[in-house]
């Protein structure tokens, strides 16, 4: 698994207009393959009446799925430079739509390639991006006593408290880099005077 990966930090669609043609990225985080295509239908069927609506999808924190599409446009012009454009930023969990309603003036492949690139490039820079670090998930349980102090302390050490249960004691879902394990360990059983169970759990993504 990566242990970082960058994505967009929300949906939102940046438009540039060159040479009288329009053209509108839409962006979107997209966890699964099936989000990106309902993304890429629905913008689809907001601009139905658009001359083009291309598209580009990073699946997976390693990229492992990666499509395009040029929806028209001569071959390799538009698709393919918003993929190199998200893979060129490490961008992840992404999609982009590029809509054009064409202006009256052909832009030439190299044109293309510019524009198609250019617009999912400027609506990364303008909607803006955020980066998920890869997290050990890890349960502490803890009695009701020590539990309100527990908290503050972690919060304050600035882990991750992810969920608190209270039953019998109260178990608390924390979220730490890998590296720590062996030094948050320590710490718990120094904080807690060694009555702290601590479980380590598998691995999940969440914000850097």
């Amino acid at each position: 698994m990566q242990d970082e990966y960058r994505t967009v930090a929300h949906a939102g669609v940046h438009e540039i207009e060159i040479n009288r043609s329009r053209f509108l990225c839409a962006l979107a985080p997209a966890a699964t393959e099936q989000e990106a295509q309902d993304f890429i239908a629905s913008v689809r069927k907001e601009h139905a009446d658009a001359t083009h609506n291309c598209w580009a999808y990073v699946i997976g924190a390693d990229a492992s799925v990666q499509k395009a599409s040029d929806d028209g446009e001569p071959g390799g012009t538009a698709g393919v430079p918003m993929l190199q454009m998200l893979l060129r930023r490490e961008m992840r969990y992404v999609v982009a739509v590029v809509t054009r309603y064409y202006g009256g003036v052909k832009l030439g492949a190299g044109g293309l390639i510019r524009a198609y690139g250019g617009a999912v490039g400027e609506a990364l820079d303008t909607l803006g991006t955020l980066t998920r670090r890869r997290f050990r998930l890890a349960t502490v349980t803890v009695d009701h006593q020590r539990a309100g102090k527990l908290q503050n302390d972690l919060r304050a050490t600035g882990r991750e408290v992810r969920d608190v249960r209270y039953g019998e004691a109260v178990t608390i879902e924390i979220g730490l880099p890998d590296a720590d394990v062996d030094a948050f360990r320590a710490w718990l059983a120094d904080a807690t005077a060694g009555t702290a169970g601590f479980e380590p759990g598998g691995e999940a993504y969440g914000d850097a």
